[in-house]
């Protein structure tokens, strides 16, 4: 689903409106989730994730970064945002996709995290969902070969009416812990 500057204004618009919610409703990134609110969904390959709406500045087209040498594969370089110099990490090479094309619905998902200015490649972005309590279901409970501790739960959707209803899941996560990881070398805790 290709996004116009129409749309990417209005998504822009309800962030900025989540943002200035009610006061102390700031907390444990996994806490808030698991109380429901507002998710930015988008995919990664065949998934589909969502991310708190609140950690969302904006959205832009993909153009590539200036590379730094001796990074990791996942952080794809830096872009200048209007005299920030942001990190681009490519969260379909962070958490190992199949394959990462670059086309028209690649996009950056701009992120205010810890109070750094952070962009995440992904393969597009859908909508804003209000998802409530009822719909969050706990994370799986995986072995210690999979590192699930990004995901803090699974969103259940319900689409359709009647007996052609069908039910698509979205993974919840974490994205201000996953930024922060000592893998991603992003961050001072």
């Amino acid at each position: 689903m290709d996004m116009t500057t129409e749309a990417h204004t209005a998504l822009r618009h309800e962030a900025e409106h989540a943002r200035a919610g009610p006061a102390g409703s700031a907390g444990p990134a996994a806490s808030r989730i698991s109380q429901g609110g507002e998710f930015l969904t988008f995919r990664l390959g065949a998934e589909e994730y969502g991310i708190d709406i609140l950690r969302v500045q904006e959205i832009r087209s993909y153009e590539p970064p200036t590379r730094i040498a001796k990074a990791p594969p996942f952080i794809k370089g830096v872009v200048n945002l209007r005299g920030v110099i942001v990190p681009i990490v490519d969260l379909r090479l962070k958490l190992g996709c199949d394959t990462a094309e670059y086309n028209t619905f690649t996009v950056v998902v701009v992120l205010n995290v810890r109070g750094r200015v952070v962009g995440a490649v992904v393969d597009s972005v859908s909508d804003v969902l209000a998802l409530s309590r009822d719909h969050i279901k706990p994370a799986p409970e995986l072995n210690s070969s999979v590192d699930a501790n990004f995901i803090t739960g699974i969103g259940t959707i319900k689409n359709g009416q009647g007996e052609s209803q069908s039910e698509r899941m979205l993974i919840l996560m974490d994205i201000e812990g996953l930024m922060g990881s000592a893998d991603m070398g992003l961050m001072n805790d």
